[in-house]
């Protein structure tokens, strides 16, 4: 049929239109749908705000249109940016994000993303910018990133990561930067980084890398920017880093390098900033011989670098901040630094300089921070000061040997906010600040100024920035007025300690919300401590310890919620501790002692599990059992109660409080024995339950406290055997003297035993009777060799034992002079001279006449005696007791 060979011009444009679009590749419409795909299968392991995937759940939009997403202009369209940072973005990142395989860059910072990176991220080949940073990935760093060739920019830092640097990254020859820092990665620096033709950033620092800095990365030629700061890296700085002509920045600040500074460092042409501080180096600051040198920030500060400032530092014309805190610099002040035309911040704190401030040094009119503090730096402040150096801002000179007056020109210091004067040996009046309306921070602590009338708290009301305020130290006199109310309402710091300020706190000291810090400590406060007080409710540490304040302890107080430290020993203070103390649940310190409280404990005090440093409410008048609640404390290091009038048992729960180092229950009423649970005090250090009612035997656990190394036992009523190894092999460490019916080694022995024993076996302990009921005890030993009771011990058992020659032997073989201490009750037979060399102490129970100095003739009656006695010559006995008496004298 001849009409089927024609076609007609639409058929033959239809024809056209089918074999054209057939034979467009078969793939182009699955790689549109599989980015959608990807897309969608990344969204749903995620959650966001509404709005951030609000355009990705409507239908009828095509996804190159939704947010974050960008495609080719080109057909057909695929995805080449995915960019959703800081979108409040939580959820781990799904592998299926590597079907975008267009993609270029992919950036998703700052959101919440945790889990790990997906190794399928290596299959980008296209990918030029990685970015996610600050998120909380965690895991190692794939190495299979480094498939992704195209790769310039890599950024990781600030998430979890933890593991090795992957050396593989360096096959990602276009890499430009590099940075991984704020992670936990470990290991050593990848030495191929080096070999990046491209890389002009590497940042790996506040991880905890380890090792050398690789020489290979001084090597590099377009390398601009390194910081490896904040690791472990050991080792000295590279001489090719040192030299190289393209870096121009250098963090290695807070590591562990050291050896001497490289020269080459300081006469560098390319380097803007070196920041070396917090290392080990060592030697001196080399010299500066470069033509023009091109440093603007040098910190050498926190080293251990010696010998002087060298003169010329002043060749770096174009410098801004030079900071030397912390070393051992020696010398004085080199005068170029004053002419560096462009220096703004100058910090030599914490050296050894010494000599007076070159004038130049404040006559620098580009200075805004001058920080000179804990040196020996003497003269006396310009008297113009204030007009020479008029854009400063801080002004640091503490912890000198400056004198003489402030310097009134400060006064028109307009831009000072920090002026730290403290620790001179400045004089005269404080000057009326008021006119520095941008001061936060004044520091004249210990000097030798006066308070005047004090019209100078009154200026500072102008001062409307104030935060912290230091006027310890100096000669302050008089009543602190009521302007002291006026002040900044943003006052945070108040330190008045340590002067001579008498009369009444001024109820306006409450009208500081701010105030975190009020110390008025070592003055000669009167009167009761103001209700007010109550209202400081940011206050964390209230210090008025060692003044006179008397009344009662406001119930107020209960409303310092915020308060850590509480210091109110040595004061008048009387009445009961209040209970509202117990709603200061942050409390750390709380000191009462050496007041006139009474009454009981209150519970809700020892409810405060906070209480870790030290709890004291010794020399009061306290009554009462310890509550059980004690055992709430287990946090606390330093316990004392002593001298009160506790009563009761001590309680057993007082176990509870494992890190107690320091307990103090001394001169009570306290009755019963020493609880078992002192066992698990496994960390204590001193222990004082003396001059109480104790009774029972001494807890053989003793022995084993091993950190113990002072136990007071004396003045009670325990009996039974003396403990033997531990604490009590070191008879310095322990006391237990006033228990007379303890018995053992080297313990007092009970009268009942004494009494059976001959009279040298009596000489041989060194406890002798009179007729008159006299006991005499004493000690005898070789310095450093026996102890005193040790040495009487061994003699005891061998009178026992029958071999009394062995005694002599001991005693008369001695080579070191004997010591004696002696002490005597009841002794209404001694002479007159004795009486003379003895000091009497009156005790609690009964008066003691310690013998401090005994005569020679008392060692050589005993060593003689016991002599004659080993020898066989016992009829010398019957004259015993007369020579004693006549040693004595």
């Amino acid at each position: 049929m001849a009409s089927f060979g024609i076609l007609s011009p639409c058929l033959v444009w239809l024809l056209c239109f089918i074999t054209f679009f057939g034979s467009l590749p078969q793939a182009t419409c699955s790689e549109r749908e599989d980015d959608q795909q990807a897309l969608l299968c990344f969204k749903s392991q995620l959650s966001a705000p509404d709005d951030v995937f609000a355009t990705w759940s409507n239908a009828s939009l095509e996804f190159c249109s939704w947010h974050g997403i960008t495609c080719s202009q080109q057909s057909p369209r695929r995805v080449i940016v995915l960019d959703l940072a800081s979108e409040g973005i939580t959820g781990t990142i799904s592998p299926c994000i590597a079907n975008l395989t267009s993609l270029t860059r992919l950036q998703l910072s700052n959101n919440s993303f945790h889990g790990s990176i997906p190794s399928e991220l290596g299959l980008l080949s296209q990918l030029s910018s990685l970015n996610l940073s600050m998120n909380s990935l965690e895991g190692n760093i794939p190495s299979e990133l480094s498939s992704c060739s195209q790769l310039q920019i890599l950024g990781l830092w600030n998430n979890s990561l933890h593991g090795e640097i992957p050396f593989a990254l360096s096959q990602c020859i276009h890499l430009q930067e590099i940075n991984l820092s704020n992670n936990n990665l470990k290991g050593s620096i990848p030495s191929p980084f080096g070999t990046l033709p491209e890389l002009r950033i590497l940042v790996l620092s506040s991880n905890k890398l380890s090792g050398a800095i690789p020489p290979s990365l001084g090597s590099s030629l377009s390398l601009k920017y390194v910081d490896l700061g904040r690791n472990a890296i050991t080792g000295g700085i590279p001489e090719s880093l040192a030299s190289s002509s393209s870096l121009q920045v250098l963090r290695l600040m807070r590591n562990s390098l050291s050896g001497e500074l490289p020269v080459a460092l300081f006469n560098s042409s390319s380097l803007i900033a070196i920041c070396l501080q917090e290392n080990k180096f060592v030697g001196s600051i080399p010299s500066v011989t470069a033509t023009s040198p091109s440093v603007k920030h040098l910190h050498l500060g926190g080293n251990s670098l010696s010998g002087t400032i060298p003169a010329s530092l002043g060749n770096f014309s174009s410098l801004l901040d030079l900071r030397l805190t912390r070393n051992n610099l020696v010398g004085s002040i080199p005068e170029s630094i004053g002419y560096l035309p462009t220096l703004s911040l100058l910090n030599l704190n914490l050296n050894n300089l010494s000599g007076p401030v070159p004038a130049s040094l404040f006559n620098m009119s580009s200075l805004t921070a001058l920080a000179m503090a804990n040196n020996s730096l003497n003269g006396r402040l310009p008297s113009q000061i204030g007009y020479t150096i008029p854009k400063i801002q801080i002004l640091i000179l503490s912890s000198n040997k400056f004198d003489g007056p402030i310097p009134a020109s400060l006064l028109n210091a307009f831009h000072m906010q920090w002026l730290y004067l403290g620790g001179n040996r400045l004089t005269g009046p404080v000057p009326f600040f008021g006119s520095l309306p941008n001061l936060k921070e004044l520091e004249l602590s210990y000097n030798m100024l006066h308070a005047g009338r004090w019209g100078f708290v009154s200026s500072l009301s102008n001062c409307s920035r104030l935060t912290r305020l230091y006027l310890s130290g100096n000669n302050f006199q008089g009543e602190l007025p009521s302007s002291i109310g006026n002040l900044s309402g943003s006052l945070e710091v108040l330190w008045l300690r340590d002067n001579k300020i008498s009369g009444l706190i001024p109820p306006e000291i409450g009208n500081f919300k701010n105030l975190n810090q009020l110390y008025m400590d070592y003055n000669r406060f009167t009167g009761s401590i103001p209700p007010t007080i109550g209202n400081l409710k940011s206050l964390v540490v209230l210090a008025g310890a060692q003044n006179r304040f008397s009344g009662t302890i406001p119930d107020a107080i209960g409303n310092l919620v915020q308060l850590t430290d509480l210091k109110l020993d040595a004061n008048n203070l009387s009445g009961r501790i209040p209970a509202s103390i117990g709603r200061c649940t942050q409390l750390q310190i709380l000191n009462l002692a050496h007041n006139a409280l009474n009454g009981s404990i209150p519970r809700s005090i020892l409810k405060i599990s906070s209480l870790s440093q030290e709890f004291d409410l010794s020399y009061n008048y306290l009554s009462g059992a310890i509550p059980e609640e004690i055992g709430n404390l287990i946090n606390l290091n330093k316990l004392s109660i002593s001298n009160n009038m506790l009563s009761g048992n001590i309680p057993s729960t007082l176990g509870q409080c494992v890190l107690l180092e320091y307990l103090k229950m001394q001169n009570n009423l306290f009755t019963g024995s020493i609880p078992q649970s002192f066992a698990e005090l496994l960390g204590i250090k001193e222990l004082d339950i003396s001059r109480n009612n104790l009774s029972g035997e001494i807890p053989e656990f003793f022995t084993s406290l091993n950190y113990l190394h002072y136990l007071n036992l004396s003045f009670n009523n325990f009996d039974g055997e003396v403990p033997i190894g531990g604490i009590f092999a070191n008879a310095s460490a322990v006391s237990i003297e006033g228990n007379d019916q303890l018995r053992g080694r080297w313990g007092t022995l009970a009268w009942s035993e004494v009494a059976r024993l001959a009279w040298p076996e009596k000489a041989a302990w060194g406890v002798a009777k009179s007729r008159a009921g006299c006991v005499v005890s004493g000690a005898w030993g070789k310095k450093g060799k026996l102890t005193r009771r040790a040495l009487l011990s061994a003699s005891l058992e061998e009178v026992r034992a029958g071999r009394a020659d062995k005694v002599g032997e001991r005693w008369a073989t001695d080579a070191l002079a004997l010591r004696v201490s002696g002490t005597v009750k009841h002794c209404g037979w001694l002479t007159g001279p004795v009486w003379q060399r003895c000091k009497v102490e009156v005790g609690v129970r009964s008066s003691w006449a310690v013998c401090w100095a005994v005569p020679a003739g008392l060692r050589a009656w005993f060593a003689g005696r016991l002599g004659d006695w080993s020898a066989g010559r016992a009829n010398r006995q019957a004259g015993a007791q007369a020579g004693l008496v006549h040693g004595l004298g």
